[in-house]
Formats: C-alpha cells, structure tokens, sequence
C-alpha cells in the first residue's frame, strides 16, 4: 500500500484535519498522481456535512483533481511521468452497461464508482482529492493540455464538463440563443464555453451584482428578474445552475417554439412547474450530469484552444472549514480550489 497525507471531516461537525490515508498499489492499468490542486465543490460541502444523507466517515472530498503522473502500471498506454492529468467525479464504472460502452460513464446504474464517498470494487471507501497522492484507473485519467494552469483547471473536471454537456447535447452554436441561469461556479464556465461555441448567450441573473464578470467572460446580454416578462419566448436553451428550489414556469416561459431548459441544481425539494408552460411552445424541461471519460477530455482540449478557465481562489488546507461556510454563504468568486502542497503543514 501506499501511504499520503489527506485532508479528512471525522464526522459532519468535525473540522478538517490532516490524517495519513493508504493508497492501493499500482496495478496493471493505474497510474499514481501526485495531486497539486484540488477544486473545492460545493458538492463537497454537502457530503462532508451529511447533508446528502449518506455519508461515510471519516472522508476525504475532492472531485476536481489536478496533478502530475508520479508512476504507470505496465499496462498503461498513452500516460508517460510527468504528464499533467486530472480526475473528476468518477474513478471506476461497470465497464459494461450500454452507458459505458457509449463513453458516458457518468450514466452507469450499475457499478459507478464516485472518486469520494464512494465504494470501491475492492469494498473500501474512496478517498478523494484533498489529498498528495492517488492512484486510479487509467480509463477515468483525463490529459490537461499544457495552456490550461492547474489550478484554474482543477474545477474543469466538474464544473467543466457539467456545463459542457448540455450545451453540446443540446446544440448550443451559432444561430442559437442560450440562456445560463445562474452566473456562478457552473454558469461562469458556462457562459465562456457557450460564447465559444458561437451561441448567443445571456445570463439570467437576480441582480446587477455580476454584469462586469460576465461580459468580461463573454456574456453577449446580462438580465436580471424585472426583465423576464420582455425575455418570453427568446431563447433555444436554458441551462439552470440554480441549486435551490424555485418554480421553473417563470424561466420556462422564456423559451421559444421547441425550446429546451436544461436542470443542473439539486434542491431540496421536488421542483415546481405549471403544466401549461410545458404544453406552449412545445418545451422539453431535461437534466444532466456530469459526463463522460471521452467527452471530459473532448472539453479540456475545448477550453484549452478557446482560453476557458474557471475564475478561482487558490486556498491553504488550514482554511478548509472557512471555505466550506463562505461556500454554504454564496461568498465566492468564483471557485475554491486547495493548494495541496499545503496539507503537510497542517
């Protein structure tokens, strides 16, 4: 086994402390990664504080993982040491299932494995990025390419690849009128990598607090609430970053003939939509997760050419707990992302 240091919540209420976690040794198709950044997801904060209900203790989070190859299995192709790699929210898949076998492992409802949180095959409890070292399948290692810094990055591999998907899915480009609600940790990304692919895109936002980031990240247009009455039936796609509940007629109302608003946010309760704003216009209302290996590295290679990055704040691991309540606050512009060299020092 191999040993590291790690960044570890004992309990929901516990602070961060640093503890030495085990590694599995190098097999045949892994590669061992010596982790320099690790991005700080708000989905984080939701395990680490059992606030999605199924936490397994002590945990390690961390799911945007940038760092460089340490050693290669005999079998690994393609992965050389010293190549720079990152790793998102899974680290294993059956392999097998039609999600699989179509490169969207993300989908897999039969033996997904998250890179946190999660149960490996071997039984034990993954351990994820806040840490110095990992070792994972080489199927679930993506290349960054060298324009993209690690630290800005890091949040790629989640918030990236989230907000690529449906935009790509639901053909985002030009001629087309995209609309991303919530001009955050996902809608900043969102906003570069639609300007990118050509579409027309607006941010829809409460207030005017965050015009100046978006136009300066490519925003064509920026509302806020008083103008969605003038906004009906102007858009092609909505993508909603909104994590909290909120009755989605208002913003459905936004779309054109054939339009579609596509769900990334979580809410605690079930969502709310009037029928009718379906039925007009012939709406689709659609969900999304992250993505898959194939298509992960399809939009780190995107952003690279296209000079897309997330915006972030690069934190010490003694500021973790900090972090973790200026996130639940909103007090954020626009991703954390943990230093690791900093772990040892704690």
């Amino acid at each position: 086994m191999i040993t590291t240091k790690a960044r570890a919540m004992a309990g929901p209420t516990a602070p961060f402390a640093t503890v030495t976690v085990e590694r599995r040794d190098v097999g045949p198709h892994d590669v061992l990664i010596g982790i320099v950044y690790a991005g700080v997801c708000h989905t984080d904060v939701h395990h680490a504080r059992a606030e999605f209900g199924h936490t397994r203790y002590p945990i390690v989070p961390g799911h945007e993982i940038a760092g460089v190859v340490r050693k290669v299995g005999s079998e690994v192709r393609g992965l050389a040491v010293g190549e720079r790699v990152g790793v998102g929210c899974l680290v294993d898949s059956c392999r097998e299932c039609p999600a699989c076998q179509a490169g969207q492992e993300s989908y897999c409802r039969r033996g997904k494995v998250l890179t946190y949180n999660g149960v490996g095959r071997d039984g034990a409890t993954t351990l994820g990025g806040y840490s110095e070292l990992v070792v994972v399948d080489q199927r679930f290692v993506a290349r960054i390419p060298d324009a993209l810094p690690l630290d800005a990055a890091a949040p790629l591999l989640c918030a990236g690849i989230t907000m690529y998907q449906p935009l790509r899915r639901w053909g985002a480009g030009p001629g087309r009128r995209v609309g991303i609600l919530g001009f955050g940790g996902l809608g900043h990304i969102g906003v570069q990598i639609s300007h990118a692919l050509g579409a027309h895109t607006t941010v829809l936002e409460l207030n005017e607090d965050r015009r100046g980031d978006a136009e300066r990240l490519g925003a064509d247009d920026y509302r806020t609430a008083g103008d969605l009455d003038a906004l009906k039936d102007s858009f092609d796609l909505i993508v909603s970053t909104v994590p909290t509940n909120y009755n989605l007629s208002a913003h459905l109302d936004l779309l054109d003939l054939d339009g579609t608003l596509v769900n990334l946010g979580v809410p605690d309760e079930p969502l709310r939509i009037d029928p009718y704003t379906l039925l007009t216009n012939r709406r689709t209302l659609a969900g999304s997760m992250s993505g898959g290996m194939p298509q992960t590295q399809e939009m780190l290679d995107f952003c690279a050419a296209n000079g897309i990055q997330a915006q972030v704040e690069v934190i010490p691991a003694k500021a973790l707990d900090e972090v973790y309540d200026r996130l639940t606050a909103g007090d954020v512009r626009y991703r954390f992302v943990l230093d690791v060299a900093t772990i040892a020092g704690t």
